[in-house]
């Protein structure tokens, strides 16, 4: 497995040594996921860098200062997104989709990293008979009734042997924490013949696209079409071609056993690495200054979703709550009444904000904009939405 901090780095897909820096993030907060009880524990969680760094043999981006062992997942990791109607219309069109492709009526299904088994408990209650979680952060669910079918959670990782008769094998937003992604993806090639369905971010809404709130430690990976599809080549597998989903933010395939050849990265995205380190260097500047003229001005900032990508925005730009952008809002309700990893801000549910309406709303995630507008609409605010992520800070 190539080491991502030696002195001669090389690709944690290909092994290549043809490798950009694109840019150095100090700092961050290791578990984004992970909300604190109190301001004093958000300011004082460990922190570490990210490296980014591309490849330009396969089109892998990965974090070269990237420490496994100071990552650790348990109960209090929380990332569940389904809180959203957005985002559930999107659960709901994959599960359709493989559902149908795949014949799971009846069947056995897998999924590893399978979190709180939202995602599982979808693909029973539209007729898989058995689904079956691993996720080493959850505790056992012995099988219980879902549906016609039934649902069981391991508490622990993944292992090769737990490969069962199965007719599909899922692993949603697993990838980018593995150090080790194409050993992974070979485990899961012994699957006795199940399609294997594979969901990560996808590295080129960061790169290409600016999505740079995107960027965490716990991601130590983040793949493109053709850093994706050399990975299960490399693994043994012959995958789909890698499309995209969810305003560009997802990346997924399906895969088989089978023969298939690494594929290079295109001119595009090669271009996007020799430009990105000026691009992050602007982006930075302006949605800072956008956040400081805002404020100056006497405006009321609130910051909507608490996640990844709010954390790494307030953390990147070194905005704590002193700075007076001193709330998030999040639909997530187990997120309500905790702080921002890094920086301190209190998460607030969204009915929270009638009693201190906001003048201007950062919105983290542009797929939910229709949504969040709605809610304030519901909740009587006339506010500014500005989205953040995978876009130039607006000016002024």
């Amino acid at each position: 497995m190539p080491d991502p901090c030696t002195d001669t780095p090389r690709c944690l897909v290909c092994g290549g040594v043809d490798l950009t820096e694109l840019a150095l993030l100090r700092d961050l907060p290791l578990a984004c996921n992970v909300p604190c009880r109190s301001e004093a524990e958000a300011l004082g969680v460990p922190r570490g860098d990210i490296a980014l760094t591309a490849c330009r043999d396969c089109g892998h981006v990965f974090n070269r200062a990237f420490e496994p062992d100071r990552l650790g997942y348990d109960a209090r990791y929380e990332n569940a997104l389904d809180f959203s109607p957005r985002f559930r219309e999107h659960q709901d069109r994959t599960v359709e989709r493989l559902v149908e492709r795949y014949g799971l009526a009846g069947g056995t299904v897998v999924d590893i990293g399978c979190g709180l088994a939202g995602f599982l408990r979808r693909l029973c209650e539209a007729g898989a008979a058995r689904g079956i979680g691993f996720d080493p952060g959850r505790p056992d669910i012995r099988e219980e009734p879902v549906g016609t079918g039934s649902l069981t959670v391991h508490g622990r990782a993944f292992r090769t042997g737990d490969v069962p008769e199965a007719r599909l094998l899922g692993a949603r937003h697993v990838l980018e924490h593995l150090t080790d992604p194409v050993g992974f993806l070979a485990m899961l090639a012994k699957g006795r013949g199940a399609a294997l369905y594979l969901e990560v971010p996808d590295g080129r809404f960061t790169v290409e696209r600016l999505g740079i709130w995107d960027l965490v430690y716990e991601h130590v990976s983040l793949f493109t079409p053709s850093s994706l599809a050399t990975a299960l080549a490399l693994a043994g597998l012959r995958g789909t071609p890698p499309r995209s989903e969810f305003g560009g933010q997802f990346l997924w395939t399906e895969a088989i056993s089978g023969a298939a050849v690494p594929v290079r990265p295109d001119d595009g995205l090669l271009a996007a690495f020799a430009a990105y380190p000026r691009r992050h260097r602007d982006m930075l500047e302006g949605w800072r200054g956008f956040v400081e003229r805002r404020l100056r001005e006497g405006r009321r900032l609130v910051l909507w979703g608490a996640g990844s990508k709010g954390v790494t925005f307030l953390n990147l730009l070194g905005l704590r709550a002193e700075s007076g952008l001193d709330v998030a809002v999040d639909v997530n309700p187990r997120k309500s009444g905790t702080h921002i990893p890094g920086t301190g801000q209190r998460t607030l549910p969204p009915e929270a904000l009638a009693m201190a309406p906001p003048d201007t709303v950062l919105v983290m995630n542009p797929e939910y904009m229709a949504e969040i507008d709605g809610t304030l609409e519901g909740l009587g605010i006339r506010a500014e939405l500005v989205p953040v992520s995978g876009r130039e800070a607006p000016y002024p």
